[in-house]
């Protein structure tokens, strides 16, 4: 970008036109015990909803009435109706009764409400800072998702230019990318639940096999950009799930759903919540099972949580948190291109298995010094394991003159099969803690505000890789001494330390401009030691030779990242906002040492960094238009992928450094409101829409420089239009994406037959068509719909492992219906 057009941006922010402008903000809480009331909607009674209260009960919003009335308004809680002097409405303290049996006619114009189902974080929440920063919070209350099999593509449709696998029965993995990062596992973002760690190893294997119930979440907060700051250093961001709070206002309350779908799926959500004087808890059980879409395959799985809290005081805090999941699931394998034109829904895989288990600890404790101070602490830990046992072709030499995918799985007269499996078995114990503390202070007569904290990381991982047994069942045990000449072997500890110290500033310059500067300091050290077994052959497939190699590595770095956020709020309906951050990706242990039949490791592959910048303009008018549109660039160095090498072996490497550029918008419009319709109507329009492009700019392998980036649709757009009278609420969603590569090569699928059809190549375009339903009345409510309403065959996953090799269709139109019962 050029000096000009930079000046031309600047100019453009500095040039907006200023209007004055009142702050009213205050605190909500209960009456009977003065604790603090979270998620409370305040309206503004002319215009529509203008705020809701944090988690600490607090609201803020800018206006520039002098009088007004708010009426703030929570489920759980009787209405309230105040009028107000603006210029005068400054840390105001609002105290809601208890809900009482008779509505009054407020509450009733409340409950109609029409209201977005995606927010944005303000500038300071608790102790964390998302001034500057593209910030976007799904209301998961409010969507009309398929919650629950965790459809990620309807619940993340308001999420502008993600990238999504959909392969997973009933949600149970998130596969989310975006901007070019691979989607696998949602890797190249943080992942958190409630603010703490919940993937492998945040560094070493930073991929999620867990993801949380939607069924229990209030929020998911997706934040890209800056986030390398405060939440790790990675190019995607962060995406935390916020998990549903104690009822403030009963000792325990029971909700249930139960749900029914195709090809065999059932699930129940049941959970509990309450607060007793200075007690309080949520917990619940969340059981899936289903027979899946295609031939051999079939899952359960069994989540449990537990969220305990107790207030010391009103400025004190203890919550602790315990989360176990555990699921195995027998998967169907790749399909060659050839295979999915035939027939995307068959199988020749029969005993391809996939388990996780899956344990998550926390405690938190939460201090405000005063009323501009507070601390936080976090401690977190991770007891866990994955296992896959499967057949990914041929193992042996004579198998490298065949398509992995196609060899047969041959069974034998006794029930056993011709060959082995192969068991990959991996191990994680991982512990951490976090400590921030933010406090506000006056700057320039401005409230700016200041946050240090820091974080400590220990993992020690394991992975073990041999000959699994010839029979079907889902047996993860390594027979390695039984099958002395099985070669795809290996035994791995992967330590690793990371110590971390990060900090940002807001500066206020005025009551509209804010610059926020930060920056992290990260010290790793990363480790690999294990050995790997390399045999040789004759023509008669007998072992000549078996060679032991030990690979004992070392990475260990120390640097600092840098960033800085800008914000322009003229009015609440526009700000202007930017930032730029340094961005760090680790190489992982996946990276560094693996044994498979379709791609090879390069030794001196190395870590990935680079730069991200994002240029917007964001906003709401009233309650009828919200809008979020930004440009962004990625400079993405030394970026992971697969190559081919001079020997045509494909090699995952350092494939070479990559520009990426791109517009991402989202709109929302509540059409009634701008006539003033019956507010028993619902009726909004959403578009989102991202159009991306990329680049290698450089490579040390001919035939990638000039290349698109891999996982790049040029095209993502999602439409959507909700609907409803009273109760009855309806949507509808379009999802569309174009043509995207899957190698640094841009390859087109291999003929047919060839032995590499169904690995490599690109994922043609695909549609999607979405619909579901939902009605409430008084305790009960009702919810169903069709996903892939067109029947479409598409895919969005060409697997080089597990749960592959090969092509991995997504589901056929399938149908859910849920019941739900709140005692």
């Amino acid at each position: 970008m050029t000096l000009k057009a930079y000046n031309f941006i600047f100019a453009l922010i500095f040039s907006v036109s200023m209007y004055a402008q009142n702050t009213v903000s205050g605190v909500v809480v209960f009456s009977e015990s003065n604790k603090t009331v979270e998620n409370v909607d305040v309206y503004d009674k002319d215009s529509g909803l203008v705020a809701k209260t944090n988690a600490a009960g607090y609201f803020e919003f800018e206006t520039s009435k002098s009088e007004m009335t708010l009426v703030f308004f929570s489920f759980e809680y009787e209405a309230k109706e105040i009028s107000i002097y603006t210029a005068e409405a400054k840390d105001l303290k609002i105290a809601l009764e208890d809900l009482t049996t008779q509505l009054s006619e407020v509450e009733v114009t409340a409950r109609k409400q029409r209201i977005f189902e995606l927010k944005r974080l303000k500038d300071v929440e608790g102790t964390a800072i998302y001034a500057g920063k593209k910030t976007e919070v799904i209301l998961v209350d409010q969507s009309m998702a398929n919650l629950a099999s965790n459809n990620a593509r309807q619940i993340f449709s308001q999420v502008a230019g993600l990238n999504i696998y959909q392969n997973d029965d009933a949600g149970l993995q998130l596969n989310i990318g975006g901007r070019g990062l691979d989607p696998n596992r949602t890797a190249n973002f943080n992942t958190r639940q409630n603010g703490y760690d919940i993937s492998a190893d945040v560094l070493g294997y930073p991929e999620s096999y867990y993801t949380p119930a939607s069924e229990a979440l209030s929020e998911i907060q997706v934040i890209r950009g800056a986030a390398s700051l405060q939440y790790g250093t990675q190019f995607g961001g962060l995406i935390n799930f916020k998990m549903k709070s104690p009822n403030p206002n009963k000792p325990i309350e029971l909700i249930t759903r139960n749900t029914l779908g195709s090809f065999g799926l059932y699930t129940n959500f049941t959970s509990l919540s309450g607060t007793k004087d200075k007690f309080s808890y949520y917990t619940f059980l969340n059981y899936k099972k289903g027979e899946g879409f295609r031939p051999n395959s079939a899952f359960e799985s069994k989540n449990v949580f537990t969220h305990l809290g107790y207030a010391f005081s009103d400025n004190t805090r203890l919550e602790g948190e315990f989360t176990y999941m555990n699921y195995l699931a027998k998967q169907s394998g790749g399909l060659t291109d050839t295979m999915f034109d035939e027939d995307p829904m068959q199988s020749n895989r029969t005993r391809n298995w996939f388990e996780v288990n899956w344990l998550l600890y926390n405690i938190k404790l939460d201090h405000k010094f005063s009323e501009k101070t507070n601390f936080t602490f976090s401690f977190f830990g991770l007891d866990a394991s994955r296992n896959a046992v499967g057949f990914r072709g041929d193992p042996y030499p004579t198998g490298l003159n065949k398509n992995p995918i196609t060899i047969p799985d041959i069974q034998n007269s006794d029930g056993t099969f011709f060959y082995n499996r192969d068991v990959i078995r991996g191990d994680f114990n991982n512990w951490g803690a976090e400590a921030r503390l933010l406090s506000k202070y006056t700057f320039l007569g401005e409230e700016s505000a200041f946050l240090i904290g820091s974080k400590y990381y220990h993992a020690n991982n394991s992975s073990v890789q041999g000959a699994g047994s010839k029979f079907s069942d889902a047996d993860f045990t390594i027979y390695s001494s039984d099958f002395p000449d099985y070669p795809n072997e290996s035994s791995f500890n992967y330590p690793n330390r990371n110590l971390a110290i990060f900090g940002e500033n807001i500066f206020r310059l005025s009551d509209k401009f804010t610059i926020t500067p930060g920056f992290r300091f990260e010290y790793i050290k990363t480790e690999s030691d294990g050995v790997y077994y390399q045999k040789n052959y004759d023509n008669a497939n007998n072992i000549i030779a078996s060679e032991a190699f030990d690979d004992d590595r070392v990475f260990d770095r120390a640097f600092i990242l840098l960033g800085v956020g800008t914000s322009y709020k003229p009015t609440n309906a526009l700000e202007l906002y930017g930032n730029l951050s340094q961005n760090y990706r680790s190489v992982t242990f996946s990276d560094i040492r693996s044994v498979s039949p379709t791609f090879i490791i390069d030794p001196d592959i190395t870590d990935e960094e680079g730069l991200t910048l994002d240029i917007g303009l964001r906003g709401k008018y009233n309650n009828a238009f919200s809008y979020d549109i930004g440009v962004f660039t990625v400079n993405y160095n030394g970026r992971i992928g697969n190559i081919l090498d001079d020997r045509a072996n494909w090699v995952r490497t350092n494939a070479g450094d990559a520009l990426i550029y791109g517009v991402e918008s989202f709109i929302d419009w509540n059409v009634l409101d701008l006539w003033e319709a019956n507010a028993d109507y619902r009726f909004n329009l959403g578009l989102n829409l991202a159009y991306i492009d990329s680049e290698y700019t450089q490579s040390k392998t001919n035939g990638v420089k000039g290349n698109k980036v891999e996982f790049i649709p040029e095209i993502n757009l999602k439409t959507t239009l909700r609907f409803g009278y009273k109760n009855l609420l309806g949507s509808i969603q379009y999802t569309y994406l174009s043509e995207q590569y899957t190698d640094a090569f841009n390859s087109k699928a291999d003929t047919p037959g060839g032995l590499r059809e169904g690995v490599i190549g690109e994922i043609p375009a695909y549609d999607i068509l979405d619909v579901s339903l939902s009605y409430s009345y008084k305790r009960f409510k009702f919810e169903t719909g069709i996903n892939n309403l067109l029947d479409n065959s598409y895919f969005t996953r060409r697997a080089t492992g597990y749960p592959g090799p090969g092509i991995i269709p997504s589901a056929p139109r399938n149908w859910y219906a849920t019941l739900e019962i709140k005692i």
